[in-house]
């Protein structure tokens, strides 16, 4: 079985992306701060992929307020996760094709 690159989303070609897809996936929701906190990166940086992931409607969006201070959280969408998982799985056909 031949991989195409067509299999890909290039969505997740990013690494930030890909690891937040990664976090979200495996988590029910997660929020900004956390999400920078775990992937080591800037606020811009970050809110720049989330934008795009949410451009795809990979992820929802969820704005509240605790006490009175602003909280953002993040969560994949049903849409999201399915596109994830065709991804992987695009990914483990390629390895197992660079099998001899």
């Amino acid at each position: 079985m031949k991989v195409s690159l067509e299999q890909f989303d290039k969505a997740f070609e990013n690494r930030i992306r890909l690891q937040t897809m990664s976090v979200l996936v495996a988590n029910e929701s997660y929020d900004f701060n956390s999400l920078k906190d775990l992937l080591n990166v800037t606020d811009g940086n970050l809110a720049s992929h989330l934008k795009a992931l949410e451009k795809e409607e990979y992820i929802v969006v969820t704005k509240s307020f605790i006490g009175r201070k602003p909280n953002t959280q993040y969560a994949a969408s049903p849409k999201g996760r399915e596109a994830f998982r065709k991804h992987l799985e695009a990914l483990e056909n390629l390895i197992k094709q660079q099998k001899l």
